[in-house]
């Protein structure tokens, strides 16, 4: 009898498995592999994509500074991908078995991996006709997995053959969406664009239904296309439709974002207000896009009403202790607010505050530097906007931009000037103290070498405080049985701190004034008394007083610098910056200091020609008289009795091509800032000779390599049409027309 049974139940089992077969067309066999394939394969396969793309998205970090993509998700353009071989199944299957095992080690190898399984162990495509209702499912996953992977050729495939040979599938509205971005990714915009609107438009027409989530995928997908091919106001209108209905909400809220950057980028902003606003008040959105709105609004704001209903929003985000990591953000843009509505303090007082945020965001520091920057270039404060530029150059990440360039040759320019401010500040302080008598010498040091005693000290307190509490306060000390006595009580802390004293000072006998360097320490090792001494000279007063120059020969080359250094200033500030109120400042200075006899002619020249600029006319007429007779016969005198006369020159032409020569050589060892300060000097002394167009063409040159590209196309654009009919001038025009394209 059990014979029997286990013949009947063997019998049953391959009746079973005979009728579950893949090439069996029976209910049994239909339902068992569909409930397989999504219970089963399909479920982990969709798991383990759902997987990735969290990690996509966790690891995406979006520059608000930028233009976001519709798609956050960022590729690598240049990644090479090998082609698949396809198999008899259509959709570009590798057979690889190691390269098999390689993809199942990330979630989007998984997926591909569970998708390939149930197309092969699964699939029913018993006369051309596929039983099993869930492969069509299992192609999308397919596409979806190799199109994060981004292998969008073998994707393309796979939702071909689930448009080619299950048209009637359920998803066939998503995989053809799918298949549309798959293009945009591979350059075929074109493609992308015509299939969608045979996808959303003509069914429309058909009126025929189609699911308001797939939809919003569809416009979303032709408003990516529409950006890739640059026709932003087809992009506009398909981000509008996408965002009508608002079911996904992070792509709605994503695309209204990149809808209001648009309009903002196109300086409309009552649209981009009108696009943030609706943002804040999508109850759904993501707090990310929430909190940029209003970032976005109060850079879209105007001077009227409105900016200050948004100043008063800003505060109360600021105060909301929810913002914290966004606060850099709030302070930069409240100071820009302010900044805006001519409140420059204020507007300072906010940046400094951005920057103090404690924030791992570099980006919003360089904007924040940079406006402290242009606010003091603007105030013509050059060495402290030096600084903010130098600031940005050190911290900046992305060193490729446009931007970052055109910071890098603003600090550039000002470098020359920078380095001649501190030749006049050191030499300043130094001669100030060779003026002084010697026991105001002493006096003077002493006063700051007890001010530099008075900081060390409180370092070597703040140090030594810090070992004692800051490493063990609410731990092991406060635990001991001295828990919560005074300092001095406590064993632990105390010998912290005897520690760290004998460290820095060594064993000092217990009298009055034990800091004094004159004070001997006991018992101090080798690396102790390093310090010790160290610290000494640092109080040594004789040692300054020995730096003080004496020799007239140093004191004399300390004035001869210092003169030259503000001559320097005063024609940077008139030729390069344009203000000729410094100018007049620093040149001033140097006819009081007794300047050089070569520099007292050319001072006086570039004072007549500030004040003139300035409409000054009375200072402008007292140093156009000094040169008129001081200097009577010269080329600046003959220019101002003769403006519009040409003189004769003095300079012979073999001469005049030596210059050009030694100025041609400098060009070449890239001392660009020399060259053109030589060539503005020089043409002074060669108004009318023939080779001045090739001096300014050198010149012109000289400023693109270390200038932005305006003030190289101004210069070139002064030598077409100064000697426009030139062989330099004609070489100019060449140029700038490149430069244009």
């Amino acid at each position: 009898m059990n014979y029997t049974k286990k013949i009947v139940l063997v019998i049953a089992v391959f009746s079973v498995l005979y009728s579950c077969s893949t090439r069996k067309n029976t209910f049994v066999s239909r339902n068992w592999h569909t409930l397989n394939t999504k219970y089963n394969v399909l479920f982990n396969g969709n798991e383990a994509l759902k997987q990735g793309v969290k990690a996509i998205d966790d690891n995406y970090k979006d520059d608000w500074f930028t233009q976001l993509p519709i798609e956050p998700i960022k590729f690598e353009e240049d990644k090479i991908i090998i082609p698949t071989i396809k198999s008899s199944m259509g959709a570009g299957f590798d057979d690889d078995e190691k390269k098999e095992e390689e993809k199942a080690s990330t979630p989007f190898g998984i997926a591909e991996e569970k998708a390939v399984k149930a197309i092969q162990k699964h699939g029913m495509n018993i006369k051309d006709l596929e039983r099993n209702r869930q492969i069509d499912d299992a192609y999308l996953l397919l596409g979806k997995a190799r199109y994060y992977e981004q292998r969008f050729v073998p994707a393309i495939e796979a939702f071909n053959y689930v448009i080619a040979t299950y048209p009637n599938a359920n998803l066939i509205a998503e995989t053809k969406i799918w298949r549309a971005k798959a293009n945009i990714r591979n350059d075929n915009e074109e493609f992308a664009i015509e299939s969608m609107k045979l996808l959303l438009q003509v069914r429309d027409t058909l009126e025929l239904d189609l699911p308001v989530e797939t939809a919003e995928q569809g416009y979303t997908a032709l408003a990516m296309a529409y950006i890739k091919s640059d026709s932003i106001e087809n992009a506009k209108k398909y981000l509008i439709k996408s965002t009508e209905t608002l079911k996904n909400r992070n792509q709605g809220a994503r695309n209204l974002f990149v809808l209001g950057q648009i309009y903002s980028s196109e300086n409309k902003k009552d649209s981009a207000q009108l696009a943030f606003n609706k943002i804040i008040n999508f109850k759904k959105a993501p707090y990310k896009y929430k909190m940029h709105a209003h970032i976005e609004l109060a850079k879209n704001s105007t001077t009227d009403s409105t900016s200050v209903a948004i100043l008063e929003k800003m505060y109360k985000l600021i105060k909301d202790r929810d913002n914290r990591p966004n606060l850099n953000e709030l302070y930069y843009q409240v100071g820009n607010l302010h900044e805006q509505n001519d409140s420059i303090n204020l507007a300072v007082d906010y940046y400094n505050k951005s920057l103090r945020t404690a924030s791992n965001n570099v980006k919003q520091k360089t904007f924040t530097y940079e406006k402290l920057g242009n606010i003091n270039f603007k105030n013509s404060k050059y060495v402290i906007a030096s600084s903010y530029y130098d600031s940005i150059i050190n911290i900046a990440t992305d060193t490729l931009n446009l931007r970052f360039r055109r910071i890098k040759r603003k600090h550039r320019n000002l470098a020359a000037l920078i380095n001649f401010e501190e030749t006049v500040t050191k030499n300043d302080s130094i001669l100030k103290i060779v003026a002084l008598t010697k026991p105001e010498q002493e006096a003077f040091f002493q006063k700051y070498i007890d001010n530099l005693k008075k900081q060390d000290e409180e370092a070597a307190q703040l140090k030594l405080n810090q070992q004692a509490f800051g490493d063990t306060f609410g731990g092991d000390l406060l635990k001991s049985k001295n828990e919560g006595k005074w300092y001095f009580y406590n064993s632990q802390s105390l010998n912290f701190g005897k520690t760290e004293f004998q460290k820095i000072w060594g064993n000092r006998a217990l009298e009055d004034n034990w800091r004094w360097s004159a004070k001997t320490a006991t018992n101090i090792t080798k690396q102790d008394s390093l310090v010790v001494n160290t610290k000494n000279l640092r109080y040594n007063l004789a040692s300054y007083l020995e730096t003080i120059p004496s020799e007239k020969g140093k004191i004399d080359t300390l004035n001869i610098e210092r003169n030259n250094a503000l001559y320097e200033l005063g024609v940077i500030y008139k030729e390069q910056f344009k203000d000729p109120k410094l100018a007049i400042e620093r040149l001033e200075r140097a006819t009081t200091l007794n300047p050089e006899k070569e520099l007292i002619l050319p001072i006086n020249w570039h004072l007549y020609l500030s004040y003139k600029a300035l409409g000054d006319d009375a200072k402008a007429n007292e140093h156009k008289n000094i040169i008129l007779t001081d200097y009577p016969t010269t080329k600046f005198a003959q220019v101002i009795r003769n403006p519009n006369k040409p003189f004769e020159e003095n300079v012979s032409v073999n001469e005049i091509e030596k210059k050009y020569k030694e100025f041609y050589y400098l060009y070449k060892k890239a001392k660009y800032f020399e060259v053109t300060e030589k060539i503005d000097k020089y043409l002074l002394l060669i108004p009318n000779s023939k080779l001045v167009p090739k001096f300014s063409l050198l010149k012109a040159y000289a400023i693109g390599k270390y200038r932005i590209k305006d003030e190289y196309l101004m210069a070139l654009e002064f030598v077409a049409v100064s000697y426009g009919n030139t062989e330099e001038g004609k070489k100019a025009k060449e140029i700038i027309k490149q430069l244009n394209k």
